[in-house]
């Protein structure tokens, strides 16, 4: 390892714990500064601590991986998320902000609920200790990532390092600490990925050679529809856009919300929100593509792409400002996630703790440790150290628990314990299940879908069967009944087109293709024929017969047509009379030719004396000495199935032409006859059975 790297890590991760540290300047030793830092927080700083905790390892580690995996087709979930997280912004967090304030509560569990340490808070409670820890320890394996692969280390001692740091930031000042961390990392890291992106794209020859590259490797990877979805695109991107209000259910975000003043902050707040976060979307998003180009080995980790990066095309004051601001960044949100986790505890789950200060921190240590141990236990489990994956089950976990509980609060219905009770476990029990059978992969649907919806269809029947005469919506008036066809057309016909647009348009799945690297080529050619007959051709003529792979009595299921081969047989037949002995026969020109779409083929053969000759003619459309040199080097396995596999080229129609050009022999005395040839003819399309491997 550089030891400029070791320093410029130092550098910048000391100026992230002096800022965090500084905070002490100004806290109160009180639980309501300590969690949601007195109210008073600047909207700017606010707003930057709320993208830096959206985002950090998920965005910095898993976003990368998942971009480097899909391609193109991410640009849906960018789009669809950021545009759920306005609609959070816009309404949901404007009621958040007014509850908060008004009923005095800390934390998300007590909002979903009439009083603090009611039934459905506890529940809340419960709910949110369990998917804030599997969210930091998301975040302390995207730490451990990061310096396993710019300083060496095992991830293991980057995730005992970041509980250190947890813990110490949670002490130096709570939520205040956090937000101030958070917004320097913010600033810091928009410099450095802005310089990586610049790297990058450089790297890989510009937006052309970025598209280039990617089509090389896949041509699906810049198709901005994904491929082989198992419930169709309108379900797919619906996920992305739940996942994106599911920011209004996460927590450590909320917390951010609750530490404005008054509705101007929040307003001011989602201003500086959005205009800090899309672009950084956008750089991850390039850096996300780019790395997908210039890392191919076989087995590479996705996930590693921004710091593998950073260490192949930065300086050492570079790599170290990237890996300090990571690692900053994942500690930073952890830290927020195991307060927000003290908050439910405290607040909810045992609100006799809400005034001890002590206490409190002895619960902030517990839950970090919990959080360790997660994260230690999943680098044991197979993918259980993907950060995606983390971070996907606990983001839509809480959305599907949160959210719909706060839509229908925001709508003016107000739900009862056991209403509530009930859609939290209808939420909970569709995210689990739904992740248990294998149904959230990047070709499925993530489970924000089956989260959200079990949670809605539980509150409307719970409605009808319950409080029928209250509207499910607060105030808000369900359609009427001769308003059904309207509304029913208002889904459908969007939904049918999306799904018509994907039908047309969806490249052909190609998950198992392996990227650019050294690969064994084996198989077996073989023939079908095509055409088999006997013809004479008089001096002179050309005979022209037409030939179709329909006709061909196929003796398996291959119809990868890489050529056609023509075999001309003939002899000579050339008479004479006359005194003849001693004469001698001329040869003649016998001219095959055969012709499918733009490939053709020419051959000429003669005969010469008595017997049988041939000759054949080869038309190939497919790279030959590839596939005979057995192994291919610098290629993706999607550039060479390009090179051996026909498309279906090599199907439909072909011509084939047979010419003689009889010469006759002879001297005075002795006559010789030839009016032509009598020529057998056997063409053959060549079809190529092929396998590759890694060598």
């Amino acid at each position: 390892m550089d030891f400029a790297v070791i320093l410029s890590f130092i550098f910048f991760m000391s100026l992230f714990a002096g800022i965090g540290l500084a905070s002490m300047r100004v806290k109160k030793d009180t639980t309501d500064d300590y969690l949601v830092a007195g109210r008073g927080m600047s909207p700017s700083l606010a707003a930057l601590s709320a993208v830096s905790t959206w985002n950090s390892g998920y965005m910095f580690i898993g976003f990368i991986g998942f971009t480097y995996t899909m391609g193109y087709p991410v640009a849906f979930l960018a789009f669809m998320s950021t545009l759920g997280q306005f609609v959070a912004w816009m309404w949901l967090y404007k009621f958040i902000q007014k509850e908060g304030r008004e009923r005095g509560v800390r934390s998300l569990s007590s909002l979903v609920a009439e009083k603090a340490g009611a039934p459905e808070a506890k529940l809340a409670g419960v709910l949110s200790v369990l998917f804030l820890s599997i969210y930091a320890a998301a975040q302390l394996t995207s730490g451990g990532k990061a310096l396993f692969v710019m300083m060496g280390w095992p991830e293991l001692v980057g995730i005992l390092i970041g509980f250190v740091l947890v813990v110490a930031y949670c002490y130096a000042g709570g939520i205040r600490a956090s937000i101030w961390t958070d917004a320097a990392q913010s600033c810091v890291m928009i410099v450095g990925s802005t310089i990586l992106c610049w790297i990058s794209i450089q790297e890989v020859g510009g937006f052309s050679g970025l598209k280039e590259g990617l089509n090389q490797q896949d041509p699906a990877l810049t198709n901005f529809l994904p491929p082989n979805l198992m419930f169709g695109l309108t379900l797919w991107t619906a996920a992305f856009f739940l996942g994106g209000l599911s920011v209004a259910g996460q927590p450590q975000v909320v917390s951010r919300v609750m530490t404005l003043g008054d509705d101007k902050d929040r307003k001011e707040a989602m201003i500086w929100f959005f205009v800090w976060q899309t672009p950084f979307i956008i750089l991850m998003l390039i850096i996300g593509l780019a790395s997908r180009v210039l890392f191919t080995e076989s087995g590479f980790d996705a996930e590693l792409g921004l710091p593998m990066m950073a260490m192949e095309t930065m300086p050492a004051i570079g790599i170290g400002m990237i890996l300090a601001s990571i690692f900053a960044a994942t500690m930073s949100t952890a830290d927020s996630q195991v307060l927000a986790c003290t908050a439910a505890i405290t607040d909810d789950i045992k609100p006799e703790w809400n005034q001890d200060h002590k206490t409190t921190k002895k619960v902030t240590i517990a839950v970090a440790a919990f959080a360790t141990l997660i994260s230690i236990g999943g680098l044991y489990v197979p993918g259980g150290d993907s950060v995606f994956q983390l971070v996907v089950f606990a983001v839509y976990g809480l959305g599907g628990v949160f959210v719909p509980l706060l839509i229908i609060r925001w709508a003016g219905y107000k739900p009862d314990t056991i209403h509530s009770v009930s859609m939290m476990g209808a939420a909970f029990s569709g995210v689990f299940i739904w992740t248990v059978l294998g149904l959230d992969g990047a070709d499925g649907v993530f489970p924000s879908v089956p989260g959200m919806g079990a949670a809605f269809v539980t509150h409307f029947v719970m409605n009808y069967v319950r409080t029928p005469k209250i509207p499910p919506l607060g105030r808000f008036k369900l359609p009427k009944r001769s308003q059904y066809g309207v509304v029913a057309a208002a889904i459908i016909i969007p939904f049918g087109a999306m799904e018509a647009t994907y039908m047309l348009g969806a490249p052909e799945s190609s998950d198992s293709l392996g990227g650019i690297g050294d690969y064994s080529i084996s198989g077996e050619i073989f023939y079908e024929t095509i055409g088999n007959n006997t013809e004479y051709v008089n001096d002179g003529e050309t005979l022209m017969v037409d030939l179709n792979t329909n006709n061909i009595e196929w003796s398996n299921d291959n119809r990868n047509v890489v050529g056609v081969r023509i075999i001309l047989t003939y002899s000579e037949d050339e008479t004479n009379n006359g005194l003849c002995v001693g004469s001698q026969s001329e040869s003649d020109t016998i001219t095959g030719t055969i012709t499918h779409e733009d490939s053709n083929g020419t051959g000429s053969g003669q005969n010469q004396g008595q017997g049988s000759l041939s000759h054949e003619v080869l038309v190939e459309w497919y790279n030959s000495s590839l596939y005979l040199s057995g192994n291919a080097s610098g290629m993706s396995e999607s550039q060479i199935i390009n090179e051996l596999d026909s498309m279906g080229k090599g199907l439909g129609a072909y011509l084939l032409e047979i010419n003689v050009e009889a010469e006759s022999g002879g001297r005075p005395g002795c006559n010789h006859t030839d009016n032509g040839e009598e020529v057998e003819y056997l063409v053959e399309v060549v079809l190529l059975d092929y396998e590759i491997t890694p060598a």
